[in-house]
């Protein structure tokens, strides 16, 4: 297996262990001569495709080769093994994460049993890494090479952080040795690195949302010159007049807000903004037509910039289930008609995506749509199956949720790791729950030298 490229996270801590190396040799116990968990981890950690020597037979080299090398261009701390049935089915995946400890999206087909993914929250939302791991094993019966690819074409977009370079993983080997001497410091600098990747997660994520936030001001802008409103007229009275004026108040408020904003959760009060002026839009155009004043409803969830929904539809977004969303009149006669509704795309790093697939960076930009709505409760049940759906579904979200001014509840252990990070056996094994085996079999137990 070819070790990771990746962008150096930091050479400072590896010229001190390059100091203690000497140290760590002197108390550093014999290789491990076993195989089973220490071979599969060993060989994770370099290429994060691992295929047990009895298994071969049903997943070879060469495609555990193409596998290595799709994860690789895809740069995603995703890992893999293929083991027999003698792995232990209720701890493989635990026991690898712990000896592997790398935060990151974890998927293992064993023996007979089938195929099951987890992962730790700084990578993806909870439970998502399962559902996915569910659905390729239904899909693809018993195939592996099909279940793994599907797999980590499905996981890749979907997981956070970034590929890991294999070169400071003899971090955590001298660790144990080296916090006698280095606790302190150690501490410091982990903190300091993740708070500094943060920061440049939150710059690049403000960059990427502020193209598409510009859009819809623009959008929004353009609506207001289409209605061609004159204060002046005759015709117009105090109600127009008002409903004018606080529609404009909320563009200029939407557009210095943007310039000010400074992380992605500071987005929320753009699209807050551009959501109240396009209801006073709808208002006025009510009140210059003599028709009924609109009711105050969700915007449209296809698309935000086509302003106040009207209605209600039984839609499903692609590859989930069907359920209620609030849609523009447009929209609505899509449906009925059986065609794809016009849905907001944004640009992504794997082409354009539905906003809602489109990364946890868009939790705030929805959110601010949503958020006189009751958008902590609404939301989790119009996106359900998608990206977002799963990150506000998630206990992280419900303990420190995004509409609050969280970031997709980066709190507590979120704030110490991401994807890729090394964390050795520190992360929370209560993420790393899931369903049963997909595809049946023995489900005998057995050790973990195979």
């Amino acid at each position: 297996m070819r070790t990771l490229a990746r962008r150096s996270r930091g050479a400072g801590p590896l010229a001190l262990v390059a100091a203690l190396l000497g140290l760590l040799m002197l108390f550093a116990p014999a290789a491990s001569a076993a195989g089973g968990l220490s071979d599969a981890a060993a060989t994770l950690k370099k290429g994060q495709v691992y295929v047990a020597p009895t298994m071969q037979d049903r997943f070879s080299q060469a495609q555990a080769d193409a596998l290595t090398k799709k994860i690789e261009k895809a740069d995603k701390p995703i890992f893999i093994a293929v083991v027999p049935d003698a792995a232990n089915k209720d701890t493989v995946l635990t026991d690898l994460r712990t000896l592997v400890g790398i935060d990151g999206v974890y998927g293992v087909w064993r023996g007979t049993s089938g195929f099951m993914a987890r992962s730790d929250r700084g990578a993806m939302g909870a439970g998502v890494a399962d559902r996915i791991g569910g659905a390729v094993s239904r899909a693809d019966k018993g195939d592996i090479d099909a279940t793994l690819n599907d797999f980590v074409d499905q996981a890749a977009p979907q997981t956070k952080g970034t590929g890991v370079n294999h070169s400071t993983s003899i971090a955590w080997v001298v660790i144990p040795v080296a916090l006698v001497a280095l606790a302190g410091a150690g501490v410091f600098f982990l903190f300091r690195r993740a708070k500094k990747r943060k920061e440049e997660q939150a710059r690049a994520e403000l960059e990427q949302l502020r193209r598409v936030v510009d859009e819809d001001i623009t959008a929004f802008g353009v609506e207001l010159e289409r209605l061609d409103f004159n204060p002046g007229a005759p015709d117009a009275d105090d109600a127009q007049r008002t409903d004018y004026s606080h529609a404009l108040d909320s563009y200029e408020k939407s557009k210095r807000l943007m310039g000010e904003a400074r992380k992605p959760e500071d987005v929320k009060q753009v699209t807050e903004a551009i959501e109240d002026g396009r209801f006073q839009l709808a208002t006025l155009a009510a009140r210059r037509e003599k028709r009924p004043l609109p009711e105050r409803r969700p915007p449209c969830f296809m698309d935000p910039r086509h302003g106040p929904s009207v209605k209600d539809v039984d839609w499903a977004p692609v590859g989930g289930s069907a359920r209620p969303v609030p849609v523009c009149q447009a929209d609505a006669d899509r449906v009925a008609a059986g065609l794809d509704p016009a849905v907001r795309t944004v640009d992504t790093e794997h082409g354009p995506q539905p906003y809602w697939n489109a990364g946890p960076a868009y939790a705030p930009y929805a959110g601010g749509y949503y958020s006189g709505f009751g958008g902590g409760g609404l939301l989790p049940g119009l996106l359900v199956g998608t990206m977002l759906g799963s990150m506000m579904s998630s206990p992280a979200y419900a303990a420190a949720p995004m509409m609050d001014g969280g970031h997709g509840g980066h709190g507590g252990y979120q704030d110490q790791y991401e994807g890729g990070d090394y964390t050795g056996a520190d992360f929370n094994a209560a993420d790393f729950s899931g369903s049963d085996w997909s595809g049946g079999g023995d489900f005998g137990g057995g050790g973990d030298d195979w």
